[in-house]
């Protein structure tokens, strides 16, 4: 094929995401991009924000962005398409631990099903949230109980035990679960008092968790899903808000699940918060917004499924 039709890709990888299984799959996929007429660029990351910096690097150059790794590769690939002027399609290859988003997204797990869904896939629009005006987040950002683990927990130790890394850290945590003085003001309502526990997602799962927050989950529809859990008192409030959220329908007055475009969070002293797992800095006043279909993804759809949300 002559080499000026071949369409330019970017393929940036995380070795380190999962247990490493790109490194045996990496001739397969660049096999499948080849034969579908691209010519790839391949970036293979070595530390933390490399992601995102080929992305505002090379970039603009691309008919198509491509990450493996993950969610935390996610986020950077895509806060890094953020910055471009021109913003090309992303594909998405999932190699992590838990792979929320992709599993949202319904993206195989086997990375050269994923890496097919890619090229011959359909462009799908999904919703970016953006953090206090500079940052970027794809799927989650929370505060409080359990999101610490996320960024706590060790790529090795991810690697070896997946999902049981989350609950096995957060148990260790059970003891020091703190409240957090916190008005939290949307266009719908506000919110005050003592939270242990919040946060604001456009996703169907969690940590591996499906339906947290709502069983009707669009990824392009300008809107966020919001949970806030309160401060329990007693055993028997701590027990109303676990089956609250294991039975899903079981109302809590503790427990608040809403949807809106924007929230603004404050509080007097700073709260740490999470981004796609990871840390996301500490603050007093936090603001995220949606950015509705901010990000076109590539991904093959089935059938029943040709689009997420209306």
């Amino acid at each position: 094929m002559d080499m000026e039709k071949y369409r330019k890709m970017l393929l940036v990888i995380n070795p380190k995401s999962g247990k490493g299984q790109i490194k045996n799959r990496l001739l397969e996929i660049l096999n499948i991009f080849s034969g579908e007429g691209y010519q790839v660029q391949v970036y293979i990351t070595q530390q933390p924000l490399e992601a995102k910096e080929a992305v505002v690097a090379w970039g603009e150059e691309m008919d198509l962005i491509v990450c493996s790794g993950g969610d935390g590769t996610l986020n950077e690939t895509i806060s890094g398409m953020m910055e471009l002027k021109t913003m090309p399609q992303l594909g998405y290859i999932p190699a992590g631990s838990t792979n929320d988003f992709a599993s949202s997204l319904k993206i195989p797990k086997q990375m050269a099903a994923a890496a097919l869904g890619v090229v011959k896939g359909e462009p799908d629009p999904v919703d970016i949230g953006r953090f206090c005006k500079e940052r970027y987040f794809v799927y989650v950002a929370g505060f409080g109980a359990f999101t610490e683990v996320s960024y706590l927990t060790s790529q090795d130790k991810k690697n070896l035990l997946g999902h049981q890394a989350y609950m096995l850290e957060g148990v260790k945590s059970l003891a020091s679960i703190k409240a957090y003085p916190l008005r939290i003001e949307s266009q719908e309502q506000v919110y005050e008092g003592d939270f242990i526990f919040g946060m604001v997602t456009n996703t169907t799962q969690v940590g591996g968790f499906k339906g947290l927050v709502s069983q009707d989950v669009s990824l392009c529809d300008g809107l966020f899903e919001v949970l806030l859990i309160r401060m329990p008192k007693t055993p028997l409030e701590l027990s109303s808000i676990v089956s609250s959220l294991l039975l899903k329908d079981e109302k809590c007055e503790l427990v608040h699940k809403f949807k809106t475009r924007s929230l603004t969070a404050f509080s007097k002293d700073p709260v740490d918060w999470v981004l796609d797992g990871e840390f996301g800095g500490s603050h007093t006043c936090v603001e995220l917004e949606n950015l509705c279909r901010q990000v076109i993804i590539r991904r093959s759809l089935p059938r029943s499924l040709k689009k997420i949300g209306p």
